[in-house]
């Protein structure tokens, strides 16, 4: 009895915690149904006549080429993240190499500078190049802000793969390729989705780099959303539209994307 007692009260702790953490987006969501007009009331109003007015307002804005272009500069870096990770994480856990410790704390110590740091040179070369407002600059900049994270991320997750079994496929003559394609990788596949998610994730909404680096060939959806706050206000109603649209490839991955990063990000949790 004081056991179901207990666990009742913790899932109630447990929800009202999940009410607390989506009820921002619920609104957001809610207040995109609104006119300007009443989403710009105080204290706010909790019913109104829902419109898809402010949804017509932000296509009629041309949205969807900064979808494009965030879809585009997401889902290249992670792609090349993930071919460029797996095999250091690789080289770093299940056969390190020389001095393995000082490799990780170089990935990781690219993390430490901030991003405003590190912009100068970053401004000059791209543009010295004759690469502003080019979407590959993206990709290639997203790519080296997302790789020493995914580098820790998929050693992590490699060192979860029990040696044991890779000796069993090397005594049946698996060769390295083998071993990553039929061994390696159905193991840490739920960590592989995780650590793709994440920079996913990470480039989608990326926001320093795309506003100076980017104008109207290559902006991004962050950039689109700014566009909505002007010297006259922000355009509550049509802001929360446009998030809507901007937030929901990211809510689709996280979905389809679900019960493989449960179980990657949980790997390493119990032994």
């Amino acid at each position: 009895m004081r056991a179901r007692l207990h666990n009742s009260i913790w899932g109630v702790v447990a929800w009202i915690a999940g009410i607390i953490f989506v009820f921002p987006v619920i609104w957001m969501v809610l207040t995109s149904f609104k006119q300007e007009n009443v989403a710009a009331t105080n204290p706010p109003s909790w019913f109104f006549a829902p419109t898809l007015a402010q949804y017509t307002q932000v296509f009629d804005r041309n949205i969807t080429p900064f979808l494009l272009n965030s879809l585009m500069a997401s889902v290249f870096s992670t792609i090349l993240v993930v071919l460029l990770a797996t095999p250091a994480a690789y080289a770093l856990s299940l056969r390190p190499v020389a001095k393995w410790s000082d490799s990780l704390f170089f990935f990781i110590s690219t993390k430490m500078m901030p991003a405003v740091a590190a912009f100068l040179p970053v401004y000059l070369l791209v543009k010295h190049l004759g690469m502003l407002d080019n979407i590959w600059t993206m990709v290639i900049l997203y790519t080296s802000m997302n790789l020493p994270l995914a580098v820790w991320m998929m050693r992590s997750f490699l060192l979860e793969v029990p040696r044991e079994v890779l000796e069993a496929g090397e005594v049946d003559g698996a060769g390295l390729l083998t071993s990553i394609r039929k061994i390696i990788l159905p193991i840490v596949s739920p960590g592989l989705a995780a650590t793709a998610l994440i920079c996913f994730i990470f480039a989608w909404n990326e926001f320093f780099l795309a506003v100076n680096l980017t104008a109207t060939a290559s902006g991004t959806s962050p950039i689109f959303l700014v566009g909505f706050i002007s010297s006259e206000g922000a355009f509550l109603a049509r802001l929360c539209a446009a998030a809507t649209i901007v937030s929901l490839p990211v809510l689709i991955a996280g979905w389809v994307a679900q019960n493989k990063l449960v179980r990657g990000l949980s790997m390493g949790a119990v032994k």
